[in-house]
Protein backbone atom coordinates (compact mmCIF):
# COMPACT_ATOMS: atom_id res chain seq x y z
CA UNK A 1 0.00 0.00 0.00
CA UNK A 2 1.38 3.64 -0.89
CA UNK A 3 -0.09 6.68 0.80
CA UNK A 4 0.40 10.03 -0.67
CA UNK A 5 0.54 13.36 0.85
CA UNK A 6 -2.53 15.50 1.03
CA UNK A 7 -1.31 18.99 2.24
CA UNK A 8 -3.82 20.91 3.52
CA UNK A 9 -5.50 17.79 4.75
CA UNK A 10 -2.51 16.26 6.49
CA UNK A 11 -0.04 18.00 7.45
CA UNK A 12 3.50 18.60 9.50
CA UNK A 13 3.89 15.25 11.27
CA UNK A 14 1.19 15.05 14.59
CA UNK A 15 0.30 18.60 15.33
CA UNK A 16 -3.24 17.87 12.97
CA UNK A 17 -2.48 15.13 10.97
CA UNK A 18 -2.32 11.37 11.11
CA UNK A 19 0.33 8.86 10.61
CA UNK A 20 0.55 6.09 7.88
CA UNK A 21 1.50 2.85 9.08
CA UNK A 22 1.54 -1.23 8.69
CA UNK A 23 1.94 -3.60 11.68
CA UNK A 24 4.44 -5.26 10.16
CA UNK A 25 8.06 -3.98 10.32
CA UNK A 26 9.89 -2.70 7.17
CA UNK A 27 6.81 -3.00 4.77
CA UNK A 28 6.51 0.37 3.52
CA UNK A 29 4.96 -0.29 0.14
CA UNK A 30 3.20 -3.68 0.89
CA UNK A 31 -0.38 -4.45 0.05
CA UNK A 32 -3.16 -4.53 2.75
CA UNK A 33 -3.29 -7.84 4.17
CA UNK A 34 0.16 -9.08 2.52
CA UNK A 35 -0.47 -10.61 -0.27
CA UNK A 36 -1.65 -9.13 -3.84
CA UNK A 37 -0.65 -6.79 -6.16
CA UNK A 38 0.25 -3.06 -4.67
CA UNK A 39 -3.05 -1.32 -4.17
CA UNK A 40 -3.14 2.50 -3.77
CA UNK A 41 -5.16 4.00 -1.31
CA UNK A 42 -5.85 7.28 -0.56
CA UNK A 43 -6.19 8.29 2.90
CA UNK A 44 -6.18 11.50 4.74
CA UNK A 45 -7.34 13.41 7.64
CA UNK A 46 -9.05 17.49 7.94
CA UNK A 47 -9.89 19.07 11.21
CA UNK A 48 -12.86 21.40 9.48
CA UNK A 49 -14.11 22.85 12.62
CA UNK A 50 -17.59 21.67 11.47
CA UNK A 51 -18.59 22.17 15.02
CA UNK A 52 -21.74 24.56 15.72
CA UNK A 53 -22.41 26.11 19.39
CA UNK A 54 -25.85 24.38 19.26
CA UNK A 55 -27.54 20.91 19.24
CA UNK A 56 -29.50 20.76 15.94
CA UNK A 57 -27.14 23.85 14.21
CA UNK A 58 -25.43 21.73 12.20
CA UNK A 59 -28.13 19.98 10.75
CA UNK A 60 -29.58 23.54 10.20
CA UNK A 61 -26.42 24.60 8.03
CA UNK A 62 -26.31 21.80 5.86
CA UNK A 63 -29.81 21.34 5.00
CA UNK A 64 -29.54 23.48 1.78
CA UNK A 65 -26.05 24.02 -0.07
CA UNK A 66 -25.43 28.04 0.67
CA UNK A 67 -23.22 27.55 3.99
CA UNK A 68 -20.17 29.26 3.03
CA UNK A 69 -17.78 27.33 5.39
CA UNK A 70 -18.91 23.74 4.00
CA UNK A 71 -18.61 24.58 0.70
CA UNK A 72 -15.17 25.17 1.77
CA UNK A 73 -14.25 22.03 2.86
CA UNK A 74 -16.01 20.33 0.32
CA UNK A 75 -13.93 21.93 -2.28
CA UNK A 76 -10.89 21.10 -0.38
CA UNK A 77 -11.82 17.32 -0.02
CA UNK A 78 -12.52 17.40 -3.79
CA UNK A 79 -9.47 18.61 -5.33
CA UNK A 80 -7.53 15.95 -2.70
CA UNK A 81 -9.91 13.27 -3.22
CA UNK A 82 -8.73 11.20 -0.69
CA UNK A 83 -10.16 7.22 -0.38
CA UNK A 84 -10.75 7.50 3.13
CA UNK A 85 -11.18 10.29 5.56
CA UNK A 86 -11.55 11.15 8.81
CA UNK A 87 -13.36 14.79 9.49
CA UNK A 88 -12.58 15.72 12.84
CA UNK A 89 -14.58 18.61 14.64
CA UNK A 90 -17.88 17.08 13.03
CA UNK A 91 -20.98 16.97 15.27
CA UNK A 92 -22.39 13.65 16.02
CA UNK A 93 -25.99 13.41 14.78
CA UNK A 94 -27.54 10.01 15.39
CA UNK A 95 -28.71 8.49 12.20
CA UNK A 96 -26.05 10.28 10.79
CA UNK A 97 -27.84 12.64 9.53
CA UNK A 98 -24.90 15.64 9.25
CA UNK A 99 -23.01 12.86 7.58
CA UNK A 100 -25.17 12.67 4.96
CA UNK A 101 -26.51 15.83 4.59
CA UNK A 102 -22.56 17.13 3.97
CA UNK A 103 -22.65 14.58 1.80
CA UNK A 104 -25.62 14.92 -0.64
CA UNK A 105 -25.82 19.11 -0.26
CA UNK A 106 -21.52 19.84 -0.75
CA UNK A 107 -19.21 16.47 -1.61
CA UNK A 108 -22.01 16.14 -4.29
CA UNK A 109 -22.00 19.23 -5.34
CA UNK A 110 -18.89 20.78 -7.45
CA UNK A 111 -17.37 24.12 -6.21
CA UNK A 112 -15.45 26.65 -8.27
CA UNK A 113 -14.57 24.07 -10.91
CA UNK A 114 -13.86 20.76 -8.53
CA UNK A 115 -15.53 17.96 -9.25
CA UNK A 116 -18.02 16.72 -6.76
CA UNK A 117 -17.09 13.63 -4.62
CA UNK A 118 -19.28 10.83 -3.36
CA UNK A 119 -18.29 8.01 -0.67
CA UNK A 120 -21.19 5.18 -0.94
CA UNK A 121 -19.52 4.44 3.20
CA UNK A 122 -19.69 6.85 5.98
CA UNK A 123 -19.75 6.02 9.52
CA UNK A 124 -20.22 8.21 12.69
CA UNK A 125 -20.91 7.09 16.58
CA UNK A 126 -20.92 8.85 19.70
CA UNK A 127 -18.71 11.18 21.11
CA UNK A 128 -17.42 11.68 24.51
CA UNK A 129 -17.78 15.58 24.11
CA UNK A 130 -20.31 17.18 26.15
CA UNK A 131 -22.24 13.93 27.83
CA UNK A 132 -22.57 14.98 31.49
CA UNK A 133 -20.08 13.26 34.29
CA UNK A 134 -22.10 13.92 37.45
CA UNK A 135 -18.63 14.39 38.70
CA UNK A 136 -16.57 17.66 39.58
CA UNK A 137 -14.18 17.05 36.98
CA UNK A 138 -12.12 20.90 37.76
CA UNK A 139 -12.27 20.57 41.17
CA UNK A 140 -13.71 23.96 40.87
CA UNK A 141 -16.58 22.78 43.74
CA UNK A 142 -19.71 22.95 41.11
CA UNK A 143 -21.26 19.88 39.04
CA UNK A 144 -22.10 20.79 35.51
CA UNK A 145 -20.74 22.61 32.40
CA UNK A 146 -18.55 21.28 29.34
CA UNK A 147 -15.43 20.98 31.73
CA UNK A 148 -17.29 18.08 34.02
CA UNK A 149 -18.23 16.72 30.89
CA UNK A 150 -16.57 12.92 29.88
CA UNK A 151 -14.69 15.20 27.08
CA UNK A 152 -14.99 19.02 27.20
CA UNK A 153 -18.35 19.85 25.22
CA UNK A 154 -21.42 22.25 25.70
CA UNK A 155 -24.02 19.41 24.19
CA UNK A 156 -23.50 15.74 23.59
CA UNK A 157 -21.23 14.91 20.33
CA UNK A 158 -19.73 18.43 19.78
CA UNK A 159 -16.58 18.21 18.74
CA UNK A 160 -17.33 14.27 16.72
CA UNK A 161 -16.33 12.65 14.15
CA UNK A 162 -16.88 11.57 10.98
CA UNK A 163 -15.84 9.10 8.62
CA UNK A 164 -16.25 8.67 4.63
CA UNK A 165 -14.96 5.98 2.30
CA UNK A 166 -15.00 4.56 -1.27
CA UNK A 167 -14.07 1.66 0.26
CA UNK A 168 -16.52 -0.87 2.54
CA UNK A 169 -16.25 -0.58 5.94
CA UNK A 170 -16.52 -3.94 7.88
CA UNK A 171 -19.08 -2.77 10.25
CA UNK A 172 -19.74 -6.19 11.87
CA UNK A 173 -16.31 -5.57 12.76
CA UNK A 174 -16.19 -2.46 14.01
CA UNK A 175 -15.05 -1.63 17.29
CA UNK A 176 -15.21 1.67 19.42
CA UNK A 177 -13.69 2.37 22.78
CA UNK A 178 -15.84 5.70 24.05
CA UNK A 179 -16.28 4.27 27.56
CA UNK A 180 -12.83 2.56 27.96
CA UNK A 181 -11.42 3.97 31.69
CA UNK A 182 -8.72 6.15 31.77
CA UNK A 183 -7.41 4.25 34.85
CA UNK A 184 -7.66 0.96 32.93
CA UNK A 185 -4.33 1.68 31.37
CA UNK A 186 -1.58 0.25 32.91
CA UNK A 187 0.99 2.91 33.83
CA UNK A 188 -1.22 6.05 32.88
CA UNK A 189 -0.34 9.54 34.07
CA UNK A 190 -3.21 10.02 36.09
CA UNK A 191 -3.35 13.90 36.99
CA UNK A 192 -2.17 14.81 40.32
CA UNK A 193 -3.43 17.42 42.54
CA UNK A 194 -0.19 19.63 43.71
CA UNK A 195 -1.76 21.30 46.88
CA UNK A 196 -1.40 17.19 48.62
CA UNK A 197 1.62 15.20 49.14
CA UNK A 198 -0.42 12.09 47.94
CA UNK A 199 0.78 11.26 44.03
CA UNK A 200 -1.99 10.47 40.64
CA UNK A 201 -5.21 11.81 43.20
CA UNK A 202 -6.52 14.70 41.33
CA UNK A 203 -9.41 13.01 40.75
CA UNK A 204 -11.41 11.10 44.23
CA UNK A 205 -11.02 6.83 43.69
CA UNK A 206 -14.58 7.38 42.87
CA UNK A 207 -14.10 9.48 39.72
CA UNK A 208 -11.82 7.07 38.85
CA UNK A 209 -14.28 4.77 38.38
CA UNK A 210 -15.74 6.72 35.93
CA UNK A 211 -13.75 8.89 34.12
CA UNK A 212 -12.96 7.81 30.30
CA UNK A 213 -10.24 7.74 29.24
CA UNK A 214 -11.13 9.55 25.29
CA UNK A 215 -11.93 12.84 25.22
CA UNK A 216 -13.92 12.25 21.86
CA UNK A 217 -13.68 8.12 21.53
CA UNK A 218 -11.23 5.99 19.81
CA UNK A 219 -12.38 3.57 16.52
CA UNK A 220 -11.26 0.92 14.84
CA UNK A 221 -12.61 0.56 11.70
CA UNK A 222 -11.77 -1.85 9.03
CA UNK A 223 -11.67 -0.89 5.36
CA UNK A 224 -12.24 -3.71 2.70
CA UNK A 225 -9.66 -2.32 0.06
CA UNK A 226 -10.35 -4.63 -2.70
CA UNK A 227 -10.81 -7.47 -0.10
CA UNK A 228 -7.67 -6.67 1.68
CA UNK A 229 -8.39 -5.23 5.70
CA UNK A 230 -6.46 -2.14 6.60
CA UNK A 231 -7.67 -0.85 10.15
CA UNK A 232 -8.25 3.22 10.14
CA UNK A 233 -7.44 3.96 13.59
CA UNK A 234 -8.87 7.27 14.61
CA UNK A 235 -8.75 9.77 17.09
CA UNK A 236 -8.80 13.38 18.75
CA UNK A 237 -6.83 13.91 21.69
CA UNK A 238 -7.84 16.62 23.58
CA UNK A 239 -5.86 19.69 23.35
CA UNK A 240 -2.69 19.87 25.97
CA UNK A 241 -4.12 23.43 27.41
CA UNK A 242 -6.78 24.81 29.30
CA UNK A 243 -6.11 23.04 32.56
CA UNK A 244 -4.04 24.13 35.76
CA UNK A 245 -0.76 22.79 37.38
CA UNK A 246 -2.23 18.91 37.61
CA UNK A 247 -1.90 19.13 33.89
CA UNK A 248 -4.91 16.70 33.61
CA UNK A 249 -5.35 17.28 29.35
CA UNK A 250 -1.87 17.32 28.80
CA UNK A 251 -1.67 13.97 30.47
CA UNK A 252 -4.74 12.90 28.74
CA UNK A 253 -3.22 14.28 25.83
CA UNK A 254 -0.42 11.98 26.46
CA UNK A 255 -2.42 8.91 26.96
CA UNK A 256 -4.92 9.02 24.23
CA UNK A 257 -1.82 8.96 21.74
CA UNK A 258 -0.16 6.01 23.73
CA UNK A 259 -3.57 4.16 23.25
CA UNK A 260 -2.89 3.49 19.47
CA UNK A 261 0.82 3.15 20.30
CA UNK A 262 -0.72 -0.26 22.57
CA UNK A 263 -3.42 -1.06 20.36
CA UNK A 264 -1.12 -1.94 17.62
CA UNK A 265 1.64 -3.79 19.32
CA UNK A 266 0.56 -7.74 20.00
CA UNK A 267 0.75 -9.33 23.01
CA UNK A 268 0.84 -7.79 26.30
CA UNK A 269 1.44 -4.52 25.80
CA UNK A 270 -2.48 -4.61 24.16
CA UNK A 271 -3.81 -6.75 26.72
CA UNK A 272 -5.32 -4.48 28.76
CA UNK A 273 -7.83 -2.67 26.21
CA UNK A 274 -10.92 -3.60 26.21
CA UNK A 275 -14.16 -2.03 23.55
CA UNK A 276 -17.34 -0.80 24.25
CA UNK A 277 -18.39 -4.16 23.69
CA UNK A 278 -16.34 -5.99 26.16
CA UNK A 279 -13.82 -7.41 24.02
CA UNK A 280 -10.27 -7.45 24.49
CA UNK A 281 -6.69 -6.92 23.13
CA UNK A 282 -5.49 -5.28 20.29
CA UNK A 283 -4.75 -5.59 16.81
CA UNK A 284 -3.77 -8.78 15.67
CA UNK A 285 -0.16 -9.61 14.42
CA UNK A 286 0.31 -8.79 10.42
CA UNK A 287 -2.61 -6.33 10.40
CA UNK A 288 -2.50 -3.04 7.94
CA UNK A 289 -3.83 -0.01 9.82
CA UNK A 290 -3.84 3.66 9.72
CA UNK A 291 -3.41 5.72 12.14
CA UNK A 292 -5.45 9.09 11.56
CA UNK A 293 -6.35 12.34 13.68
CA UNK A 294 -6.16 15.68 15.06
CA UNK A 295 -3.36 14.09 17.98
CA UNK A 296 -2.69 18.00 19.31
CA UNK A 297 0.73 17.31 20.08
CA UNK A 298 4.43 18.38 18.71
CA UNK A 299 7.19 16.75 18.79
CA UNK A 300 9.21 19.06 19.04
CA UNK A 301 7.79 21.95 20.95
CA UNK A 302 3.97 23.02 22.13
CA UNK A 303 2.31 22.39 25.46
CA UNK A 304 2.17 18.30 24.89
CA UNK A 305 4.01 16.40 27.31
CA UNK A 306 7.22 15.52 26.06
CA UNK A 307 7.63 12.27 23.85
CA UNK A 308 3.79 12.37 23.66
CA UNK A 309 3.82 12.12 19.94
CA UNK A 310 6.83 10.09 19.66
CA UNK A 311 5.03 7.44 21.27
CA UNK A 312 3.36 6.75 17.48
CA UNK A 313 6.57 8.51 15.54
CA UNK A 314 8.99 6.37 17.01
CA UNK A 315 7.00 3.02 17.09
CA UNK A 316 8.68 -0.18 15.01
CA UNK A 317 5.72 -0.69 13.63
CA UNK A 318 5.37 3.44 12.17
CA UNK A 319 6.60 3.76 8.90
CA UNK A 320 7.46 7.21 8.98
CA UNK A 321 8.85 7.63 5.42
CA UNK A 322 5.40 8.08 4.40
CA UNK A 323 3.90 10.57 7.59
CA UNK A 324 2.90 13.76 5.59
CA UNK A 325 5.09 16.66 6.21
CA UNK A 326 5.95 19.24 4.77
CA UNK A 327 8.94 22.77 5.25
CA UNK A 328 6.51 25.40 6.59
CA UNK A 329 5.91 23.81 10.33
CA UNK A 330 9.78 23.85 10.30
CA UNK A 331 10.29 27.26 8.74
CA UNK A 332 7.74 28.69 11.03
CA UNK A 333 8.74 27.38 14.04
CA UNK A 334 12.65 28.42 13.07
CA UNK A 335 11.38 31.84 12.44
Amino acid sequence: MRARRFYGLLVAALITGGVVATAGPGTSGATPGGSGPPVEVRFATFNASLNRNAAGQLVTDLSTPGNAQAATVAEIIQRARPDVLLINEFDFVPGGVAARLFQDNYLSVPHNGAPAIHYPYRYVAPSNTGIPSGLDLNNDGTIGGPDDAFGFGFFPGQFGMAVYSMHPIVLDDVRTFQTFRWADMPGALLPDDPSTPAPADWFTPEELAQVRLSSKSHWDLPIDVDGRIVHFLVSHPTPPVFDGPEDRNGRRNHDEIRFWADYVTPGQASRYIYDDEGTRGGLPPGAMFVIAGDQNADPLDGDSVPGAAQQLLELPRVVTSVTPDSDGGPDAAAR
